[in-house]
């Protein structure tokens, strides 16, 4: 059984990401073509795409956190020990980016993207996919637009959009087996 934070993943944040695409589609229709009209919504997709996946991720390692905590006794240490795990975390100050996301899970001793790109043979591309959306993401946030930090253009597709979401679900995926897999056995007991 997935995470409650993997299970939300791909049902309530999935719907909020359709729904980008649905006004993707009517605004611009469904056919191939330049449609400047929607540069703007694909500005808005790739800044709710990446806040979603900061979401989730920021939920799964919070639920990870519960579920090492919740074993340790006197029970009196767990709120202190929760503290520890969430203080300066990356995934409430920062981008979901992979130096904040690997900080914040390693501090539950896992070599984080070490699993991660043992887990999928994709999971390599897909962490640079990753990397990728966020500097398109502080570009668009601080409208600075750098071709030569964007690949070379300042013009966002809805096609290159919908591959970082591909990539987010691979990702999202992996980092749910892999915690998973971690958490139960430093604790002993399956955590979800």
């Amino acid at each position: 059984m997935p995470s409650r934070s993997w299970r939300e993943w791909n049902a309530t944040r999935a719907l909020k990401l359709d729904e980008i695409e649905a006004a993707h589609r009517g605004i611009g229709g469904a056919a191939a073509g330049r449609r400047y009209a929607t540069e703007q919504i694909n500005h808005a997709y790739a800044v709710l795409l990446a806040s979603q996946f900061q979401g989730f991720c920021r939920d799964l390692h919070s639920e990870c956190v519960e579920c090492v905590v919740r074993v340790v006794a006197p029970t009196v240490l767990q709120p202190m020990l929760r503290a520890v795990f969430v203080l300066g975390r990356g995934l409430e100050r920062g981008n979901a980016n992979p130096g904040n996301i690997g900080a914040d899970f390693n501090r539950l001793g896992v070599e984080f993207w070490t699993k991660v790109a043992t887990d999928h043979p994709r999971n390599g591309r897909r962490r640079e996919m990753l990397d990728q959306l966020n500097v398109w993401r502080n570009a668009i946030a601080h409208q600075d637009f750098d071709p030569g930090k964007l690949g070379g253009t300042t013009m966002l597709r809805l096609s290159q959009v919908r591959r970082w979401r591909n990539a987010c679900n691979g990702l999202a995926q992996s980092f749910d087996n892999i915690m998973h897999g971690h958490v139960a056995a430093v604790t002993g007991t399956a955590p979800w």
